[in-house]
């Protein structure tokens, strides 16, 4: 899954893709190099990141999802809100991917279950002015997984089909970077649920902290694709469903090289 961030303040890319030319642009140039799906987002989830209002957010991402879906992309929208999951479905996206898992908003369960399409359930805890104020947890793993089953439950009740449900672990998302470890280190846990996984650790900031003395400034964004090609190993290696990334080379590479290594076996 390539990202397609059309926002002026994504911690990755800073707004290098903001116009629809350049977003429409950059997808393209993502499934050239390998991507099955383009995730295509108008709402930075950075911490400390404001909410643009909707009309703006689906003014960013609709002419993106049109073009790109027209092109023959698969597209999936990132987005918390109904009404904007609602008009990219008409749009052409075929996957709804909802880092609060539907808790924004109380209509997207509606939403998804109407359409009929894949919906990415992810594990939150708030929006990104609060959820780092929110990195309590007895044990991550089983708490995440708790919370997933949860959302899974109330989704179901809603109308939403278990066989529509993926999930997601929310790496980053209200976790501090030993959070984020144990999580990568138990993604069987995760698997053990019985639904597909989508890894999203791509650029984050605990990547760029590794090999920096502590207190020192971690590593840029851009100077964090080979940490995060190395989970896409781990995540192959545990069988999830997807990797949500920004450098997809490096990615599709890792990936070939698990494909050999299983098939060698």
């Amino acid at each position: 899954m390539g990202v397609v961030n059309v926002t002026p303040d994504s911690f990755s890319d800073g707004g290098r893709w903001f116009s629809p030319e350049a977003a429409v642009a950059h997808g393209l140039q993502l499934l050239d190099q390998g991507a099955d799906i383009l995730d295509v987002g108008g709402e930075s989830t950075r911490p400390g990141a404001d909410r643009p209002i909707q009309e703006e957010e689906l003014d960013r991402v609709i002419p993106v999802i049109r073009a790109l879906s027209r092109a023959g992309a698969r597209i999936s929208v990132d987005t918390m809100r109904a009404s904007v999951a609602a008009h990219a479905v008409e749009a052409g996206a075929s996957i709804v991917n909802d880092v609060s898992g539907g808790l924004a908003d109380p209509e997207m369960a509606q939403v998804v279950a109407s359409a009929g399409v894949p919906y990415v359930v992810m594990h939150w805890r708030g929006h990104s002015d609060s959820m780092q104020d929110r990195t309590s947890y007895g044990d991550v793993v089983a708490d995440v997984c708790s919370a997933l089953s949860e959302r899974v439950v109330d989704l179901c009740a809603g109308g939403v089909r278990r066989d529509q449900i993926i999930l997601d672990p929310g790496f980053g998302f209200a976790k501090l970077a030993g959070h984020n470890w144990s999580l990568m280190a138990h993604l069987g846990e995760l698997q053990s649920l019985g639904f597909p996984v989508l890894i999203g650790t791509s650029r984050k900031v605990f990547l760029g902290r590794l090999g920096v003395p502590p207190g020192g400034e971690p590593r840029s964004p851009a100077q964090r694709d080979a940490a995060t090609a190395a989970t896409t190993v781990l995540a192959g290696l545990a069988g999830v469903w997807g990797v949500r990334v920004h450098d997809v080379v490096s990615s599709v590479d890792a990936l070939r090289v698990v494909s050999a290594v299983e098939a060698a076996r």
